[in-house]
């Protein structure tokens, strides 16, 4: 049997192009900065935060020369803290649970993302630039008033950053006493 050469092309172009499809998804499972909640990742409860070490104020610290924790805790709508300050050209690790529902941490104009399930804590690291101000929105559907879940993130200068702090190493909002984490 005798096949035309212009059918051999088209089955060598058929059969990289299934290829380079199954190379790019493989790439995207499995590529940088694309990870999964850790089976060994303490797990905090969600009915409980407030007595959670971390998580019963959230805040932002510094844990080392230019390196800071940002704890960020989801609720039915909103961010806790709101603002997030974080100092810039550091770098910051966010680690955000949910006190209700799963949630949706988004660092709009980033490619900070992650899912904030109840009783996991998800954490994720970035590096920060100049003095800017970003904003947060959570992207996976929560309730009725999912559409105006959003907070900030503000980039501020060192010594901005350590005046609101008071000279501290944490910074943030504190709750006003019932959990929600402010008027919404």
């Amino acid at each position: 049997m005798h096949v035309h050469s212009y059918e051999k092309i088209w089955l060598a172009l058929g059969l990289g192009l299934i290829l380079l499809l199954i190379g790019s998804v493989t790439y995207g499972a499995v590529g940088p900065g694309v990870s999964m909640v850790a089976a060994d990742q303490p797990t905090v409860d969600p009915t409980a935060l407030d007595e959670d070490d971390r998580f019963a104020e959230p805040r932002v610290e510094q844990v080392g020369e230019n390196e800071y924790e940002a704890y960020v805790v989801a609720y039915q709508f909103g961010f806790e803290p709101d603002p997030i300050v974080i100092p810039a050209n550091s770098t910051v690790t966010f680690m955000v649970t949910s006190r209700d529902v799963t949630h949706g941490f988004e660092v709009v104009g980033t490619n900070a993302n992650t899912m904030v399930i109840p009783g996991e804590v998800s954490t994720l690291t970035v590096e920060t630039g100049g003095p800017t101000e970003y904003g947060v929105i959570c992207n996976e559907y929560c309730g009725a008033a999912h559409h105006g879940m959003e907070a900030t993130v503000e980039v501020v200068p060192q010594d901005e950053f350590e005046s609101s702090t008071g000279g501290s190493t944490d910074s943030g909002g504190s709750t006003d006493g019932d959990g929600s984490g402010g008027d919404q």
